[in-house]
Order: C-alpha cells, then structure tokens, then sequence
C-alpha cells in the first residue's frame, strides 16, 4: 500500500476554500488533467478519463463535512483507492489543505510514486489559482 499526502498554503480564508474544494461542478478545474469527476447523487460521483483504471465510467463515493471542512472519497467499484481532503485556517485570512491519497494496490515507493507527487503537487496549485479566482471575481 502506498500513502501519499500533500500541503500547501491558499490564499483565502478556510469556508471559501472548503466551498471551491467540495465543489463537484468546478472540480474539472483543479484536479489532475485526465481525470474527470461529475456527481451521481448524495454522496456519489462518477469518474473518467485517463487516471482512472479499467474503461468508461466508474461510480464513487463522495462525502463533503462542512462542519469539519473535510472532504473524504473513494472507489466505489475500486475499493483500493480512497482519499481525503482538509482545509484548516492559518494567520490573517489564509488556510491551508493538505490531501492524502491512499493506494492500496502500488507499492510503498513503487514506479507511480514520483508522478503521484507530482499529481498531487499540481492539483495543489491549480487549486490555490481557482480560489484566487473566486476570491478576486467576489471582490
């Protein structure tokens, strides 16, 4: 089983960047290109595309807490991937997300490491750029 998990620092305050994280409709924009993710109802999401093992669409679970600002996934018919994600606060206005995204099929340190990282890593930053938007088009 391989755990990956990532931070990084957004730039507003941590319901708005709760609100664009658990945000299914704009999730297209932040997560990892080949990876696309429309919702199937409570607690359900549908996912496809080049990320995604096996062919044509699969069904996910897709649970967002805003009470505890926490937004927690996993494969639905792929039981072996599974993932959270936290927004926390931080000092004058700014919050940080960490996401961790657990394996259960790759091995610790297994070929896909690396380009996991860098998924993850770039997720982080696209996300940081649309709450930068949200945050500039609300202002």
């Amino acid at each position: 089983m391989a755990e990956f998990e990532a931070s990084r620092g957004m730039p507003a305050e941590s319901t708005i960047v709760f609100g664009v994280a658990s945000d299914v409709a704009v999730m297209d924009r932040w997560l990892p290109r080949g990876l696309h993710v429309s919702d199937a109802g409570p607690d359900r999401v549908e996912a496809e595309g080049d990320l995604v093992p096996g062919e044509g669409t699969h069904e996910g679970l897709f649970r967002a807490q805003e009470d505890q600002l926490r937004v927690e996934w996993g494969g639905r018919d792929h039981p072996d991937y599974a993932g959270w994600l936290q927004v926390s606060d931080s000092a004058s206005g700014t919050s940080e997300v960490t996401v961790h995204i657990s394996l259960l099929d790759e091995p610790e340190g297994g070929a896909r490491s690396a380009e996991v990282r860098e998924l993850l890593d770039r997720s982080l930053d696209r996300l940081a750029d649309e709450v930068n938007r949200r945050v500039e088009g609300s202002g």
